[in-house]
């Protein structure tokens, strides 16, 4: 009777432990047929110009991850951020998000659409702390990846410059003696318009103007409430743009970005105040570093430091929607990672990655910019951060001072005055 219980008993062991064989057999083939099953996540951004090069870095992610393919869809830039939120809002956004800087990314994450990606991010603690802020809340927790950089500065035509004799300006005074040059010889100055308003505000006054305005000293002056856009400092940098005026193209009120860019990128015009990221763009109209030179803001006077604004300009967010976040998880986890940064910067020269990694610049035009940081005392946009986090937001209303100054409805003290009344019926340091 024994030997019969006995019997039964390892029969029953050996049936449970069969079923248990199968059973995590099963679990593991599940787990497997789940990871090889093909996905699709959709990227999107501002940059509509980068999809080529955008889908040959992908394609790297794709040699390792297979069954993820990312479909690259961006936005045009001025319709961005409205486009994005209306897919938050109702559950058609893309799985992964570029997110701008500080307030404007912020909405998302507040929006209660982003992902915490604060454990997701591989060694976030060796990112810049600068540019975890930009993407992160005050309580730590950081809903994307700090991903690029940009610096503004003027690039200029060798051809034209040599023609003339002249050497990159380092001081305001030698600029406009440039300018004065090229005006005379019948040049086209610049390649620059007013239709296009944030051109004006993120470029040319927040590259050009923070020479005159003091840079990050003066921005943090600003947010606290303990200096105004109407101080002098501020005032000066406004007429320091509106003196530039007389060298723009004729019909410039009605220039818009793209036409600036293709203006300087096929030789049209002696020099363009424009953003590292536009390297690619000028390559790609068949201008690089051996036809275009590029130099930082002039400084004020001799002597004085360059303030050079590198802005914190693209962080990279998971959509907590998403329907495939485990291969989103993954995609993150790989822009967040050396290879995507090299490739990144190898096809978008001018893009500076924040990744902790060891990556080398190949473009000369792209290193000489980066440089530049190394010996000034860098900023981001003027009213960008805090300044823009409400309607009306100091990037719309710079939006509206800079073009109208530009055109002769403001004088600078008017421009510089009407951003700050503005700006005074919402931001509390400035009601004191």
């Amino acid at each position: 009777m024994k030997t019969f219980k006995h019997a039964k008993a390892v029969r029953t062991i050996a049936v449970l432990l069969v079923a248990a064989a199968l059973a995590a057999g099963l679990s593991a083939c599940a787990k497997k047929t789940e990871a090889s099953k093909s996905v699709t996540l959709n990227l999107t951004s501002w940059r509509t110009e980068d999809i080529e090069r955008m889908n040959r870095v992908n394609a790297l992610f794709t040699k390792t991850h297979p069954n993820i393919t990312i479909n690259f869809q961006p936005v045009n830039d001025t319709e961005y951020d409205a486009n994005m939120r209306a897919g938050l809002e109702t559950d058609t956004g893309a799985d992964i998000i570029w997110l701008r800087s500080y307030d404007t990314g912020r909405t998302a994450y507040d929006g209660g659409w982003l992902y915490d990606l604060t454990k997701v991010i591989p060694d976030l603690d060796k990112f810049p702390p600068s540019a975890v802020k930009a993407w992160s809340t005050a309580e730590g927790v950081t809903y994307g990846v700090p991903s690029v950089g940009v610096t503004h500065g003027v690039y200029y035509q060798k051809s034209i410059f040599e023609k003339y004799g002249l050497k990159e300006p380092s001081t305001w005074d030698e600029f406009i003696a440039v300018c004065e040059t090229l005006k005379k010889g019948g040049e086209n100055v610049f390649a620059q318009g007013a239709l296009d308003d944030w051109t004006l505000y993120e470029v040319v006054f927040s590259g050009l103007g923070a020479n005159f305005y003091g840079g990050e000293s003066a921005r943090q002056a600003l947010m606290a409430g303990k200096a105004k856009l109407t101080d002098p400092n501020f005032v000066a940098a406004f007429k320091a743009i509106d003196s530039l005026q007389k060298y723009l193209p004729k019909g410039y009120e009605g220039l818009d970005y793209v036409s600036m860019q293709q203006m300087f990128g096929s030789g049209q015009a002696a020099m363009f105040m424009g953003g590292s990221w536009e390297i690619g763009v000028f390559e790609d109209l068949g201008s690089d570093s051996a036809k275009i030179g590029w130099f930082a803001p002039p400084v004020a006077k001799a002597g004085d430091k360059l303030q050079y604004c590198f802005h914190v300009d693209a962080g990279i967010g998971l959509n907590k929607k998403s329907k495939n976040l485990d291969a989103a998880i993954e995609y993150i986890k790989w822009v967040a990672g050396a290879e995507y940064a090299q490739a990144f910067m190898n096809e978008l020269p001018g893009f500076f990655m924040y990744t902790p990694a060891k990556v080398t610049l190949t473009n000369s035009l792209a290193q000489e910019m980066f440089d530049a940081a190394g010996t000034a005392d860098n900023t981001v946009r003027t009213v960008w951060e805090k300044l823009s986090a409400q309607s009306p937001s100091g990037n719309s209303l710079m939006g509206v001072a800079l073009p109208g100054m530009m055109v002769d409805k403001y004088t600078p003290e008017q421009a510089a005055a009407y951003v700050q009344d503005q700006l005074a019926s919402w931001y509390a340091p400035f009601k004191n």
